[in-house]
């Protein structure tokens, strides 16, 4: 099919809207994921804002704002002028009258967007949509309902999760994820950024795949000067984000920040007892609604370590954005403006080594596509082993069903690496205490990812997978 030109990436996603628009019955489409990740651009883009209705939500507005704002709309499509309703069930009834008045037209499209900030306290807004839908529209085939929504505990609670008349209404849930490396480097190509991948690879260390934080990006400024604009400066657009980020998202903002604030502390990621006996919390439906949602939004990766099986899985922080965040941001004094340009090279690279690790492990399938092993069942965890005697952690295993494992090691650098004889050695050793200590009978295979090249060596061969920045952009 043919893809809209001024949407960059986003082709399964395409493909999706248009099936839903060509399908011959009612489709009722629910778009989401975190704030700012493009939902409302990739609609309105793609349909061109050909809607017979569209109204969007408004952060914190009253009951009776919401209705005004949708008694606006009604006049705007209809070119009619209405009283504002009186309540939501008269405001579906109206769009209802609205669309009925179309009959001449091969497809009703309606967009809601921010769909949850409608719903205000004892608004009675989610049974008016239920009664709007299970009682007229999803019998109408030409009716194709799109509704956005970043308030992410709503939209898989309330609408994806509804109990109610909406169970299983929703015809096609849409999860809009961040930006591959791939498509973060065509977004800056059409902001006319040509910059290296070696400098596409920086920024999504810091800004992760989320559009908008890179759209402030300044082609006219090196990568650094915009760090320092960006977050450090006395009117830092990102630094503020943060706390809204939070707030929009989730109901209980406060516990949300404080798992994520706690898992920033841990590299590898902690269990969900540990999340428990760390913040003195309960152990409740409130705390695995919080995790469930905080993966949803690709803040958090859920993996189960190696060799461990069971109900206790491993949770870790992934969201690129909240890592440098809190890492660099949160406690910064305000009087450095420049301070990423003033960062000592030790800290600056020892960010560098762990985000690169966390930017592999958010691009799996790009290193199982390149490994040749995209259509072998495997398993993704890491290992970690201490004793009296031995300490060590792999922070990447793809565990094959082909009975294979590749050991990763992930390697950050601004030039071609190069393999040393006590590098290997010390691999070496890391591989035979793995097999010594997991009893694995499989084919251990090391594994090295570099953010650069390899330089050709006589130790290079020792090294069975070898993956560079290409790789990741594939």
């Amino acid at each position: 099919m043919k893809y809209c030109d001024s949407i960059v990436g986003r082709q399964h996603e395409q493909d999706i809207l248009q099936m839903c628009y060509d399908s011959p019955k009612a489709e009722f489409v629910a778009v989401y994921g975190r704030r700012r990740i493009g939902k409302t651009y990739l609609v309105k883009q793609y349909f061109g804002e050909h809607f017979d209705f569209y109204a969007t939500g408004v952060y914190q507005e009253s009951r009776s704002g919401q209705l005004k704002h949708w008694q606006n709309q009604l006049t705007k499509y209809s070119g009619v002028r209405h009283n504002k309703p009186k309540d939501w069930n008269e405001a579906f009834s109206l769009l209802q009258n609205l669309i009925e008045s179309l009959q001449d037209k091969d497809r009703f499209l309606i967009f809601i967007d921010e769909l949850p900030w409608f719903d205000t306290p004892k608004s009675g807004f989610l049974r008016a949509l239920d009664l709007f839908w299970n009682g007229w529209a999803s019998n109408r085939p030409k009716v194709k309902l799109i509704v956005c929504g970043s308030a992410t505990t709503w939209m898989t609670n309330k609408l994806l999760g509804d109990k109610g008349g909406l169970h299983n209404r929703v015809t096609r849930p849409l999860h809009l994820m961040p930006f591959t490396l791939l498509e973060t480097e065509q977004y800056l190509k059409s902001l006319n950024m040509e910059w290296s991948r070696q400098e596409v690879l920086d920024a999504y260390m810091i800004l992760g795949g989320t559009p908008f934080y890179l759209s402030l990006l300044r082609p006219e400024l090196s990568l650094t000067q915009n760090v320092d604009e960006l977050f450090f400066s006395g009117d830092a657009v990102l630094r503020s984000e943060y706390s809204f980020l939070f707030k929009s998202l989730f109901n209980e903002a406060t516990l949300y920040r404080r798992i994520v604030e706690l898992l920033s502390t841990s590299l590898m990621g902690l269990s969900r007892q540990d999340i428990v006996k760390m913040l003195k919390i309960t152990d409740n439906g409130n705390l695995s609604e919080a995790l469930d949602n905080l993966v949803r939004c690709d803040f958090l990766r859920r993996y189960q370590a190696f060799g461990k099986k069971g109900n206790d899985p491993v949770y870790q922080l992934t969201d690129m954005y909240t890592l440098f965040y809190l890492r660099f941001v949160k406690n910064h004094n305000g009087q450095d403006e420049y301070a990423w340009s003033n960062i000592g090279s030790g800290q600056r690279n020892a960010w560098s080594g762990y985000a690169f690790e966390q930017v592999c492990i958010l691009h799996i399938s790009k290193i199982k596509q390149a490994l040749g092993i995209s259509g072998i069942a495997s398993d993704v965890c890491s290992w970690y082993y201490r004793s009296t005697d031995h300490r060590a952690q792999i922070d990447l295993v793809i565990d094959r069903s082909d009975k294979c494992i590749d050991l990763c090691e992930m390697k950050y650098c601004d030039r071609d690496y190069e393999l040393k004889k006590d590098y290997v050695e010390y691999l070496k050793e890391r591989r035979d205490l793995f097999r010594d200590v997991t009893k694995t009978t499989k084919t251990l295979r090391l594994t090295l990812i570099t953010s650069s090249g390899i330089k050709p060596g006589k130790y290079l061969s020792s090294i069975q997978g070898r993956l560079t920045i290409d790789d990741l952009f594939r």
